[in-house]
C-alpha cells in the first residue's frame, strides 16, 4: 500500500486526521487566521467522507462542489 494511495480509505482518513489536528491546534499559535482553521476543518470532514465512500464502495464525483 502506497502511503498516499487515493484509492485507499485509510490514507483519506489519515489526511482528514492531519487536516483536523491543524484546525485544533493551529488555534493556539499566534499569527494563523481563523478561515484557514475552517478551510482544514472543511477538509478533514471532505476527506473523511471520502474514506467512508470508498469503504463501502461508494462512487462519488470528482468535483469542488459540497451540492451534488
Amino acid at each position: 500500500m502506497k502511503h498516499n494511495d487515493p484509492t485507499d480509505p485509510r490514507a483519506w482518513l489519515r489526511r482528514a486526521k492531519a487536516n483536523l489536528t491543524l484546525a485544533e491546534k493551529g488555534g493556539r499559535m499566534k499569527g494563523v487566521l481563523y478561515e484557514d482553521l475552517c478551510f482544514n476543518a472543511q477538509q478533514a470532514v471532505e476527506k473523511a467522507l471520502k474514506a467512508v465512500c470508498l469503504s463501502k464502495g461508494i462512487d462519488f464525483p470528482k468535483i469542488h462542489s459540497l451540492c451534488i
